[in-house]
C-alpha cells in the first residue's frame, strides 16, 4: 500500500514540476493570455492580475516557482503535507478561472462537468494532506504540538529503543528510491526538450507572432446602425464555421475546424471584445455556439445572423423567428441566398422577408457576391437598413480573368478551369461595386475584404474604407485579433481618399 502511495505521489509531483521547468525555460511564457480569457464568477479578479505588468510579473513568477517546488516536495517526500495544501490552493485557482459547470467546455481534450482533471489532482493532493505519508518526517516539524514534542523527546532520547531509530532509516531509504526515477524522468525530459525546443503540451509555450492587448494602439472606432453602436471592424464567422474559401486547398475547411474548438472560439471572441470588437457576422449553422457563449459569458457582443429561405417548410421565413428565439440581435438575408433569389427574378421573397424582420422589430439586412443582386433589388423598391456586400480589388494572381467573370458565379460551384471562378474572386466586379456603395445612403458592410486570405489586411482594409464601406467583416484567428485591430484603427486615422460621407 504504502509504495502504491509513494508511486501516486510522485507522478503528481512530477507533473507539477514539469509544467514549472517548461514554463521557466520558455523565454516567451507569460499568463497574460490565460488570465484575460478567463471567464465566469470571478473572471474581473483574473482579468485585474493581468492588467498590470508589475502585477502580470509577480503572477508569473509565483506560478513558475510554485509549480516547481511543490513538484520537487513531493517528488523527493519533503514537506508533503505543506505541498499539498498549496498545490490544492494552486489548482484552486485554475479551476475557478475556468469553471467546468454549466458550461461544459472542452479545455484541452477534456469535456466535462465539474469533475475534470484538476478537480481529480486536487482530490489526490488532499488524500496526502490526510494520509500518512511522512516522506522524510520533517512535516512534522511545522505542526505546533510535534515540535514542542520534538523538543520534550530530547530528554528521552536515550530511552527510546533501537528499533525506533531503525524505522526512520527505512524510511528515509524508501524515499530516497523516488530519485533514481526522478533523475530518470529529468534526463528523458531534457533531450526531449533540446530535440523539439518547447512543449506544445504543457501550456503557452508556443511562439507565434501575435501582439498582446497591451500592445493595442488605441481604441477602436464606432458606427451605428439602428440603435446598434458597433465597431468598424467587426468579426467575421466563416474561420470559426470552417468555410475557407481556400482555392483548391481542400483540406482547409477541416483545418479551421479543427483549430477552432469550442473554447478556442470563446477564446477568441472573448479577445475581440477586449480588443474592441464588439460586433460579429455569423452563418446560421453557427448560431447555437453564439448562442451559448453569450449566455455563459454574459457578453454584449452584437450579433448579425445570416438566414436563408426554409422551403421545406410552411413558413418560409422560419429562420428569421428561430435567430430571434436565439438572441441574435441583426439579421441579414445570406449572400448566396440573394443573389439566387435575384437571378430567378424571386424578388417577393426577398421583400417579405425584409418585412418580417422589420416587423420584428430588428434591423434587416441584405448581403450579395454579385452586384447584380442589389442593384435590381434596388431598383423593385426593395431597401435594406443595412447592405452586406463583398468589397476586395482584384490585384492578387489567383484571381481570374475579368473578361471570363459573370454575375451570380459565385454560388458554390466550382470550375476546373484557371481562367473561370474556382472560389477565387468574390467580388468579381469592383468597379461596379464601388460605383453603387458610393451612391446608396444605406450603411454598408465590406465583408471578403481580405479576398479569403489573398490580399493583405493593410491593402484590403484601406481599399474596402476608401471605397465606401462603413464597416468591414474581416475573419480573424486568435493570433490575428490585436494585430488586425491596430490596422484598423491605423487605416482610419490615417484615411485620405473617401470621397462618400459616413452612412453610420
Amino acid at each position: 500500500m504504502k509504495s502504491i502511495i509513494t508511486v501516486i505521489r510522485l507522478a503528481v509531483g512530477w507533473h507539477f514540476l514539469y509544467e514549472g521547468l517548461t514554463k521557466l525555460v520558455s523565454a516567451s511564457w507569460s499568463s497574460e493570455s490565460y488570465l484575460n480569457s478567463t471567464f465566469g464568477t470571478f473572471s474581473g479578479f483574473y482579468q485585474w492580475l493581468a492588467a498590470s505588468p508589475m502585477r502580470l510579473q509577480i503572477i508569473d513568477f509565483l506560478n513558475i516557482w510554485g509549480l516547481i517546488l511543490i513538484g520537487l516536495a513531493l517528488c523527493v517526500g519533503l514537506l508533503i503535507r505543506w505541498a499539498s495544501l498549496s498545490g490544492v490552493l494552486l489548482l484552486g485557482l485554475y479551476y475557478f478561472a475556468y469553471p467546468p459547470f454549466g458550461t461544459s467546455l472542452p479545455f484541452g481534450i477534456d469535456n466535462n462537468y465539474i469533475v475534470d482533471k484538476l478537480f481529480i489532482e486536487v482530490a489526490i493532493l488532499l488524500f496526502f494532506v490526510f494520509v500518512k505519508d511522512k516522506g522524510y518526517c520533517l512535516d512534522n516539524l511545522f505542526k505546533l504540538s510535534d515540535i514542542t514534542k520534538f523538543f520534550a523527546s530530547k530528554k528521552k532520547k536515550k530511552e527510546e529503543p533501537e528499533e525506533e531509530g531503525i524505522k526512520g532509516r527505512r524510511e528515509v531509504l524508501k524515499n530516497l528510491v523516488s530519485l533514481p526515477v526522478l533523475g530518470a524522468l529529468g534526463w528523458g525530459a531534457t533531450k526531449t526538450f533540446k530535440w523539439y525546443s518547447v512543449d506544445a503540451f504543457s501550456g503557452a509555450t508556443i511562439k507565434l507572432n501575435r501582439l498582446n492587448l497591451n500592445e493595442l494602439n488605441g481604441e477602436l472606432p464606432k458606427g451605428k446602425i439602428g440603435n446598434y453602436e458597433i465597431s468598424r471592424l467587426m468579426m467575421g464567422g466563416n474561420l470559426i464555421g470552417g468555410w475557407a474559401h481556400a482555392r483548391d486547398l481542400i483540406y482547409a475547411s477541416q483545418l479551421f475546424k479543427a483549430y477552432n474548438t469550442e473554447k478556442k472560439i470563446f477564446d477568441t471572441l472573448i479577445l475581440c471584445e477586449q480588443a474592441g470588437v464588439n460586433s460579429m457576422n455569423i452563418g446560421f449553422p453557427t448560431m447555437p455556439v453564439l448562442q451559448k457563449y453569450k449566455k455563459i459569458t454574459g457578453s454584449n457582443l452584437k450579433v448579425t445572423v445570416q438566414v436563408g429561405i426554409d422551403r421545406k417548410n410552411e413558413d418560409v421565413y422560419d429562420n428569421v423567428t428561430r435567430a430571434i428565439d436565439s438572441g441574435m440581435d441583426m439579421i441579414q438575408l445570406q449572400g448566396n441566398w440573394c443573389d439566387w433569389l435575384v437571378r430567378d427574378g424571386e424578388f417577393e421573397i426577398i421583400a417579405g422577408l425584409m418585412e418580417r424582420i422589420r416587423k420584428e422589430g430588428y434591423p434587416a439586412g441584405i448581403g450579395a457576391h454579385t452586384i447584380d443582386s442589389l442593384i435590381l433589388c434596388e431598383e423593385k423598391g426593395i431597401l435594406p437598413d443595412f447592405y452586406m456586400k463583398t468589397m476586395h480589388h482584384d490585384n492578387y494572381w489567383s484571381a481570374h480573368p475579368r473578361e471570363n467573370r459573370m454575375p451570380f458565379e459565385v454560388d458554390g460551384k466550382q470550375h476546373l478551369d484557371h481562367n473561370m471562378f474556382h472560389d477565387n474572386c468574390f467580388c468579381p466586379f469592383p468597379d461596379r461595386t464601388v460605383e453603387f456603395v458610393n451612391r446608396t445612403k444605406v450603411p454598408v458592410i465590406g465583408f471578403k475584404v481580405l479576398a479569403a486570405g489573398a490580399i493583405h489586411p493593410k491593402d484590403g482594409f484601406k481599399w474596402a474604407f476608401e471605397n465606401g464601406a462603413d464597416f468591414i467583416c474581416v475573419g480573424m484567428f486568435d493570433f490575428q485579433v490585436v494585430d488586425d485591430v491596430n490596422i484598423c484603427i491605423d487605416t482610419l486615422a490615417k484615411l485620405s481618399n473617401r470621397q462618400r460621407a459616413w452612412f453610420a
